[in-house]
This record gives C-alpha cells, sequence and structure tokens, in this order.
C-alpha cells in the first residue's frame, strides 16, 4: 500500500511495531502453546502426588499463594502458566528445560518436599561474660556492685532463658532467591532489669528515683 502523508506513514510503523509485539508475546506466552505445555499440565492434573510436589515448589518460589494441595486447581494451573513465562523468558537468552527450571525453584537441600530451613542461634554465657553482664545491670539499676549470691542466682537464670533469648532465622527460597528473616528471641539485658527492678530494693530504689525527679522539678534541689 502507497503511503501518501506522514500521518499514514506513522499509522503504517505504528501497525507494524503492534504486531512485532504480538509476535514476541506468543512466543513467551505459553497459553499459546498447546501441545508440550499442555501435555505436561494434563500429566500433572493426572497425579495427586505431582500435583502435592509441584505445589510446595510453585509456593516456595512465589508464583502461588494458596495451601499445598492434592488437587489441582485454577489457582495452581496459573502458577504453571506464570513459572512457564519465566522459563521462556530466561530460555530466550538461555535455553533451559521445563526439568531444570523447576530444580532452580526448589528450596536448598529439601528437594521441593520439605519447608523453609530454620536456625535457632542461642547465646551461651561464660561466668566470666554472665558476670559483667550482670554486674552493668545492678549498677546502672541500684547504683552498687553485684554481690556474689546475686552474680550466682542472676547467672542460673541466664541458663534458664537461653532458648527462650535464641533468635530464629528461617531461610525461605523465593523466585529463585534465598529470602532470610531473623526473628529475636526475649533480651537478656531487659530480663535482668525486671528481676532486679522487681527486688525490695529495686522498687525502694525506683521510689527514690521518682522523688529526686519531682523534687529536682520543683527546684528543692
Amino acid at each position: 500500500m502507497a503511503v501518501s502523508s506522514p500521518d499514514q506513514a506513522f499509522a503504517a510503523a505504528k501497525a507494524k511495531d503492534a504486531a512485532r509485539k504480538s509476535a514476541e508475546f506468543a512466543s513467551t506466552d505459553p497459553t499459546t502453546v498447546t501441545g508440550d505445555f499442555t501435555n505436561f499440565l494434563k500429566t500433572v492434573a493426572k497425579s495427586p502426588a505431582l500435583i502435592t510436589g509441584y505445589s510446595k515448589i510453585l509456593k516456595s518460589a512465589g508464583y502461588y499463594n494458596g495451601k499445598i494441595t492434592s488437587k489441582y486447581s485454577a489457582a495452581l494451573a496459573k502458577a504453571f502458566i506464570d513459572a512457564e513465562k519465566d522459563r521462556a523468558l530466561v530460555a530466550q537468552a538461555n535455553p533451559i528445560s521445563r526439568e531444570d527450571f523447576y530444580k532452580q525453584l526448589e528450596p536448598t537441600g529439601t528437594g521441593g518436599t520439605a519447608g523453609p530451613t530454620v536456625v535457632t542461634d542461642i547465646t551461651a554465657y561464660t561466668p566470666e561474660s554472665a558476670k559483667m553482664l550482670i554486674q552493668s545491670v545492678i549498677k546502672d539499676t541500684l547504683g552498687r556492685n553485684a554481690t556474689d549470691a546475686e552474680i550466682k542466682k542472676y547467672t542460673s537464670g541466664l541458663k534458664k532463658i537461653q532458648q527462650q533469648a535464641g533468635s530464629t532465622t528461617t531461610y525461605k527460597t523465593v523466585g529463585g532467591k534465598q529470602i532470610r528473616t531473623t526473628t529475636p528471641g526475649i533480651s537478656e539485658q531487659q530480663y535482668l532489669i525486671d528481676q532486679v527492678s522487681g527486688t525490695d530494693e529495686g522498687k525502694a530504689n525506683k521510689v527514690l528515683g521518682f522523688y529526686e525527679t519531682f523534687m529536682n522539678a520543683l527546684g528543692g534541689r
């Protein structure tokens, strides 16, 4: 078709670009594939074991947000399609089979069948490190050094809360990336402050502190 004006030339170029983009999308959109990908989905849909395994992999990789299931569903089908689109995009630069692509999505060391890896970090206080922490807390709270009896008592308390004070780190693979989430445990220092503040001396010292603050506010000291 002959182009007789700038507007027609622009329209022709725009139509050509739209056709090019449509062709590129079709080449990477698995929904246009009626052979290999469809057969793969049919095979999975017939096997509860495969559905369960793939639902775990897709969920850990962030494609699927539903419950781990042995039943094929629309949500799971959409997750397969989204994963296949990403595989097709990767394959444009680096050809990769569907099997290898799903292997990359599997959580490290789990084979795609286990949950995220959880690590608990616990601080085991030595007598010296426990003494330093206890001395610091009592000095700040009561204004004096800790006695031998207090060090023995609170060191025993620190040992009892070690499990609760430990931080928990969860490792999970999402979209081929490993995400690390750390949840801290209770604070050993705050635990000691609460214990010391709860003694008769601690309570009296707290009242005295309030009194001194009050007098300072009145200009009495």
